[in-house]
């Protein structure tokens, strides 16, 4: 059977073991939170680079069309006014 002390010891043993467990698991579960969110917003900010990045080619593009549209009105206006 076992004794008083070993059973005081058994007792000490398991509240610091429950006390530390109950002290790291919080953090465990926060650090790994914080690695997910940041993974998460990693990818977001290359989409977004990604997309900007495009938006400023489609800005190019519309400027290119806007310049080439104008030319030809041009044009056009100058053939009617020499007939």
């Amino acid at each position: 059977m076992i004794n008083l002390s070993a059973k005081k010891a058994l007792l000490i043993v398991l509240t610091i073991t429950t006390v530390v467990l109950a002290l790291f698991i919080p953090k465990i579960y926060l650090r790994n939170n914080i690695y997910y969110v940041s993974r998460d917003i990693n990818i977001l900010y290359a989409d977004y680079i990604s997309l900007k990045e495009e938006n400023r080619f489609l800005q190019q593009q519309l400027e290119d069309m806007k310049f080439k549209n104008q030319i030809m009105d041009s044009l056009i206006i100058n053939k009617i006014g020499e007939k």
